[in-house]
């Protein structure tokens, strides 16, 4: 079986995700990385764009649950959207979501909080 690593990297939205009343009320932006494992099947061989995973409907896959309903967690949300891209691509074997938090509300300066979720189909 062969097997191949789709990345989309660093995709933004704005969402409104957070355990505080400011965050749902002011709201940040996100940014996501999606690492997706998919079994060839025949797309390397068809070289055709229905054999494997098209990165615009990933992409609006994302975007659609991180701007749909507010999560407490980007634990939460990590998971949501590797359930999502799995049962979208059913190629996707290992989707693994890394959500960055720029915003988060912390005492002191830092670059971003991260969360990484590793889900299996």
């Amino acid at each position: 079986m062969t097997t191949y690593t789709i990345t989309l990297q660093n995709c933004a939205f704005f969402a409104r995700h957070g355990v505080h009343d400011e965050e749902e009320f002011l709201g940040q932006r996100f940014f996501v990385d999606a690492e997706l494992d998919v079994v060839a099947g025949e797309a390397l061989e068809s070289d055709s764009i229905n054999d494997t995973v098209n990165y615009g409907i990933a992409f609006t896959v994302i975007e659609e649950i991180v701007t749909g309903k507010r999560r407490y967690l980007i634990e939460a949300l990590a998971l949501d959207i590797a359930k999502g891209l799995c049962q979208t691509f059913p190629q996707v074997k290992r989707a693994k979501i890394t959500v960055r938090k720029p915003n988060a509300p912390v005492p002191g300066v830092l670059d971003f909080v991260q969360v990484s979720v590793e889900h299996f189909a």
